[in-house]
């Protein structure tokens, strides 16, 4: 019923378009598309112009030339946490955070182990999903899996995404909202809402195109989560034990190997978290240079045909970042310091 009425929202918003290019200018009727659009889906403004005064430096043109969302959404936000300088396209609006949530489940499990509540040598079972209908109920069914460690089973988690190993973790904290209120609390980050476990949110994907319409369950601004980045990097909301494991296990990642690492120099070391949902790709994380300057990333994508030009646009917008933060122009430098 859902796709029915995007199909229905999206026709009513073109047919508004075509009707408006016979009596307006090419300037008014592009903003009346996007405006019939906006009303239409609930979305806000969906993609970068080619040139946007308001980038106001090289790098951030530059990113948002690459970010171009003329085949779907995409959000970007970085900061160099040497010097604090922040960009962003899009980096407002909300996007489907998928995997890139296990980032905060793991951060909100750990601030448990530093209260003393939790423990990483504790043992619990990994949720296994049980086959069932979309939609068919609020909460998908899951069984009791093999019990591993804290430890173990957060390692999975995020190196290899395993979403069984998730669902062991947020039943042990007690379910997706206590991982809410921890980052709202905690971060005082309050664009991030994490609203379903891991194996009801994939039995139930696909209900929303991510491309065409914002679901605010699960979902992030990339200056959200690259907020976060930076807080838990920088040792903010974590002990030095925690934070060094949680970094050090984000290194260790085996997906994503087409994301951020793609074009990146092999002296780069790139700790970050992937995520995967219909129609949307996305990648955030730490990269370090080899003179040890970090730089926070959060990338999410959407559209653009095939999985694989998803995975192209997060390659080729890291490595601008990269090469834009660490080998600054001197207009760089001038216009910013």
């Amino acid at each position: 019923m859902r796709a029915m009425k995007t199909r229905l929202f999206h026709r009513i918003a073109t047919g508004l378009a075509l009707a408006t290019a016979i009596a307006a200018p090419a300037q008014a009727n592009e903003q009346t598309l996007e405006a019939a659009f906006d009303t239409a889906l609930g979305t806000d403004l969906r993609a970068p112009r080619n040139y946007n005064p308001d980038y106001s430096n090289p790098l951030e043109q530059k990113v948002a030339l690459l970010a171009n969302g003329e085949e779907g959404r995409i959000g970007v936000a970085a900061i160099d946490l040497s010097s604090g300088h922040e960009i962003a396209i899009l980096g407002n609006q909300r996007f489907p955070m998928a995997s890139t949530s296990k980032i905060a489940i793991a951060a909100t499990f750990l601030d448990g182990v530093d209260k003393g509540k939790l423990s990483l040598t504790s043992e619990y079972p990994l949720m296994i999903p049980v086959s069932s209908k979309p939609f068919s109920s609020k909460v998908a069914p899951v069984r009791k899996g093999q019990y591993l460690s804290a430890r173990r089973l957060m390692e999975l988690m995020l190196t290899r995404s395993s979403n069984s190993a998730t669902d062991a973790l947020l039943a042990a904290l007690g379910g997706p909202d206590v991982v809410s209120k921890w980052v709202h609390s905690k971060t005082g980050i309050t664009d991030f809402q994490l609203s379903r476990d891991i194996a009801t949110l994939v039995r139930d994907d696909g209900e929303i195109d991510p491309v065409a319409q914002i679901d605010p369950r699960d979902s992030a601004t990339p200056l959200a989560m690259v907020q976060l980045l930076k807080g838990l990097y920088q040792g903010e909301w974590l002990s030095e034990k925690s934070r060094r494991f949680l970094i050090d296990t984000m290194e260790q990642c085996r997906t994503g190997r087409r994301r951020i690492p793609a074009l990146m120099p092999e002296d780069v070391t790139i700790a970050h978290k992937t995520g995967s949902l219909h129609n949307t790709s996305s990648d955030i994380g730490i990269l370090t240079a080899p003179n040890g300057k970090s730089y926070a990333v959060a990338i999410y994508v959407t559209g653009q045909g095939t999985r694989a030009n998803r995975e192209a646009k997060i390659a080729h917008i890291a490595r601008a970042i990269y090469d834009g933060y660490s080998k600054p122009t001197t207009h760089w430098v001038n216009a910013e310091y």
